[in-house]
């Protein structure tokens, strides 16, 4: 798993809703949502995501880039 001296927050997409998550969800297209990056980033610079038994890193980067990696 990634190293836990870092600071981050993960985030169970199996149950999306956790206590104080101001989610501005909004329907894009049939079967598709969108989610604002500081929504999802909360004031951090990276979360990290659990897919199933996979968890993957969402990093916003100084040059104000996402990069989601495994």
């Amino acid at each position: 798993m990634f190293d836990q001296a870092q600071s981050s927050i993960a985030i169970d997409c199996d149950n999306f809703s956790s206590p104080g998550f101001e989610s501005p969800v909004r329907p894009r297209q049939p079967g598709a949502i969108e989610i604002s990056s500081a929504a999802l980033l909360q004031g951090e610079r990276e979360i990290v995501i659990r897919h199933g038994n996979e968890f993957y890193r969402l990093r916003h980067t100084r040059n104000d880039k996402l990069i989601l990696t495994k």
